[in-house]
This record gives structure tokens, sequence and C-alpha cells, in this order.
């Protein structure tokens, strides 16, 4: 049976599922979610998720969630090509990386993402200021490694930068928002401040198949 994803267009973590599967080049059934209609808490979705949230993979009769958890199930299931290296050191890089962005920089940015589209930015610059700063930081560790190599750890294409893409596309994207005006100088324009992590991202843009995984909604 063919692989089936629901995911959500914006959605940083489904975006991470997706682009694992094109970089596979797996062939999957894709079923895009209405956030706006609550598709995400309809009864199928509850089904397999209880927690209400994609993205979710099906394969054959199982099921799984989480989008970690999603790219080491591609990865064991689907080993070529490799998401968490040829070796044990590479794979140890990978997963410490991916730890660093989930503990210094996934918090900070959902919280400025947050901000900024679906709160008011009044009483709460302060705050968002504060966690721009740690991103700030951590975006400076980012472009180190990648002002010394093409992808976040090695030569190759990873699970690393796989987790970490979205969270930065999304941002950026938020940043551009009216409601950013007084915070996109720090960061924006990409090229200028942190010209290694933009020619990264135009790599990311130029695979194979990454056309498939861009937020639909965003072309609108």
């Amino acid at each position: 049976m063919a692989l089936e994803l629901w995911w959500g267009s914006g959605s940083p973590y489904s975006w991470r599922a997706l682009l694992a599967l094109e970089y596979k080049r797996l062939d999957y059934i894709s079923h895009q979610v209405q956030f706006s209609k609550q598709e995400h808490q309809s009864p199928q979705l509850l089904a397999m998720n209880p927690r209400g949230r994609v993205p979710v993979l099906k394969d054959g009769d199982y099921v799984c969630f989480e989008s970690l958890a999603i790219l080491h199930y591609l990865e064991r299931k689907y080993p070529t090509p490799p998401l968490f290296g040829h070796s044990a050191p590479e794979a140890g890089t990978i997963t410490r990386v991916i730890c660093e962005y989930q503990g210094y920089a996934e918090e900070h940015i959902q919280k400025i993402i947050y901000t900024i589209l679906f709160q008011d930015m009044d009483g709460r610059m302060e705050e968002v200021e504060r966690a721009l700063g740690n991103v700030i930081g951590e975006a400076r560790t980012i472009e180190a490694r990648l002002s010394a190599s093409s992808w976040l750890v090695g030569d190759s294409f990873s699970a690393a930068d796989i987790v970490v893409f979205p969270g930065i596309q999304v941002l950026l994207r938020a940043l551009e928002r009216r409601e950013a005006r007084e915070l996109r100088a720090r960061l924006l324009p990409v090229e200028v401040n942190f010209p290694a992590i933009a020619a990264w991202i135009r790599r990311i843009e130029a695979l194979p198949g990454y056309e498939h995984t861009y937020p639909p909604h965003w072309r609108e």
C-alpha cells in the first residue's frame, strides 16, 4: 500500500515530513488538511492522532505522528538516501544539531511567529525582542556552521537541514508582515546579515521535489 501523509500548509512540522518524502523520492498520497475548517480535529484524524495535530503518516496499518518520529520511521524503512548520515558519528552529530535547535532556538522562533501572526504586538514587544535576541544568537551559530560546510552537518543534506529549514522560513515570512516592521531589520535582508544561511536556503530550494513541499497558501 502507498504511504499517506496528512499535512497542513505553513506548518513547519508538516514541511519536515514533506521534505523527507520528496528527498527520498517516495510515492505517497497527499492529504492537505485545512486548519481553517478544523479538519485536523476531524474524527478521522483524531482516530490516528488523538492530539489532533499534523503531520500524520500512514504506511499500511501503521500510523506515525510527530515529525521527528516520521523522519526516523522513514529512515529505517527506506534507508536510501540517508537522512541521518552513513556512520554512527554522523548520526550522533545530526541528532545533536537537531537537539540544539530544539533546545535553544525553536521555542523562541515559535513565540515570535505566534505573536506576529495571532496576537496583538502591543504590550508584547519586550518579550518578542528578547526572543529575537536568542534567535539571532542561534542564527550566528548556524551561520558559522554553514560558512564551513554546504549543509548543517557534513557534505550531504540531512535530517538536521530538514528540521531547521522550515522554522527559519516561516519566521522570515512572519517578519515580512507589517506588524513586524520594528523587528525585521535585525534579521532581514538575510543575504546581507546571514549570507551563508541565505545560500543554504537557495540550495534547499533547488533540491528535486522541493516545489511539491512549498506551502500552497503562500503562492496566493
